[in-house]
C-alpha cells in the first residue's frame, strides 16, 4: 500500500481549514473533488479519517495518518531548501506555547529566522496538556511545555524556569491588607486568573496561605491586560519576571508576600527528524530561552504552565 500525497494534502487541507468547502478554495479543487480523496484514502486504509462536522475533525485514525504526513511535508521543505529549488509558497512553521512565553521572550528568539528564512509563523497557545496534544496530532512541530515527559518520536530539551510573583499595586494593597497578609485577607482579597485553566494563583494560595479563595477570580486572557489590572489596583495575580521587571522597577506594582515565587521549568519538545530547519528552531529557541529565563534551584516543586 502507498499514499498519494495528493489525498493526504486535501485530508491535511480540511483540517487546517475546517470545512471541506474552504479546503476546496484553498486548493482550487471543487468541493467533490476533495470528497473524493479523502473517501479513496478512507477506502484504501479500510479506515474512517476526519469526522464531517463543523468544523472538520480527525479522528484517531486520522491523527495518526496525519501525523505521519506532517512530517514528509517538513522534510520535502527541507529537500527543497537542500537543493534551492523555489518553493511556491514561504515555509509555514507551526509552533505550540503558552501565551506568557509567547507575550515575553519566544518571538524575540524566532525573529532572525524569520528575517533570514522567510518563514511564516503558525502559533497555537494553549494550555501544557494542550501544547503536547497539539504536537502529538502532528498540529504543530514542536511546544514549549512544563512536562519534561518526551513524546515518541520527539526530542526534548530544558529551557529554563519561568519565575511568577504574586504582584499588586500599592493602593490595592493598603486597600484589602490595611492590617497586613493575613489568611482572612486572603481569601477574600480579589485576584485574577488568565482563564479556568489557570491554576496559578490557587497554587500560590495554597503553597504560601494555607486556603483557598473565597469568591470568584477575575478572568483576562490576555497577558498584557492580565498585568495592566492587576497594576490599576483591582487584583492580585501571579506574573512572570520577564515581563514584569518594568513594572516592579517604576513601583507600579509590588510583591504581595515579598520572596514567595513559583517556579516553572519549561521544556521544548520537538519532533526528531534530523533536519537543518528544525535544528535551526531548536538551536534559537534554546539559546535564547537560556538567556532570559532563570535557572534556580531545578530542585523546587513543579507547577502547571498559565495557558
Amino acid at each position: 500500500m502507498h499514499f498519494e500525497l495528493r489525498q493526504l494534502k486535501a485530508l491535511a487541507t480540511v483540517i487546517d481549514e475546517g470545512s471541506f468547502e474552504k479546503a476546496a478554495r484553498k486548493l482550487s479543487l471543487t468541493q467533490s473533488a476533495i470528497s473524493q480523496r479523502i473517501r479513496q484514502l478512507e477506502k484504501s486504509l479500510g479506515k474512517i479519517l476526519v469526522i464531517r462536522e463543523s468544523p472538520a475533525r480527525l479522528t484517531q485514525d486520522g491523527v495518526k495518518l496525519m501525523r505521519y504526513y506532517r512530517q514528509i511535508e517538513h522534510l520535502q521543505s527541507e529537500m527543497m531548501t537542500e537543493f534551492e529549488v523555489q518553493a511556491d509558497t514561504p515555509k509555514t512553521i507551526s509552533i505550540g506555547t503558552n501565551a506568557d512565553s509567547l507575550a515575553t521572550w519566544l518571538l524575540d528568539a524566532l525573529s532572525p529566522l524569520i528575517d533570514k528564512y522567510h518563514w511564516r509563523l503558525d502559533i497555537k497557545v494553549d494550555d501544557q496538556d494542550r501544547t503536547h496534544e497539539f504536537l502529538h496530532n502532528g498540529d504543530v512541530i514542536g511546544c514549549i511545555s512544563s512536562s519534561p515527559t518526551s513524546i515518541s518520536g520527539c526530542n526534548c530539551f530544558h529551557l529554563g524556569t519561568m519565575v511568577y510573583r504574586s504582584l499588586v499595586s500599592p493602593a490595592y494593597l493598603e486597600r484589602y491588607f490595611p492590617d497586613g497578609i493575613t489568611p482572612e485577607a486572603m481569601r477574600a482579597a480579589p485576584y485574577a486568573e488568565y482563564n479556568h485553566k489557570d491554576d496559578l494563583q490557587k497554587h500560590y494560595l495554597h503553597r504560601y496561605h494555607k486556603v483557598v479563595p473565597a469568591h470568584p477570580p477575575h478572568r483576562v486572557p490576555s497577558t498584557e491586560s492580565f498585568l495592566e489590572l492587576i497594576a490599576k489596583g483591582h487584583a492580585w495575580g501571579m506574573v512572570p519576571d520577564v515581563q514584569s521587571r518594568e513594572f516592579l522597577l517604576s513601583g507600579q506594582v509590588v510583591e504581595l508576600k515579598p520572596d514567595s515565587p513559583l517556579n516553572i521549568e519549561l521544556y521544548w519538545h520537538i519532533w526528531d527528524l534530523k533536519s537543518r530547519m528544525s535544528q535551526r528552531l531548536t538551536d534559537a529557541i534554546i539559546q535564547h530561552a537560556r538567556k532570559v529565563l532563570d535557572h534556580p534551584d531545578s530542585s523546587s516543586e513543579p507547577l502547571p504552565l498559565k495557558s
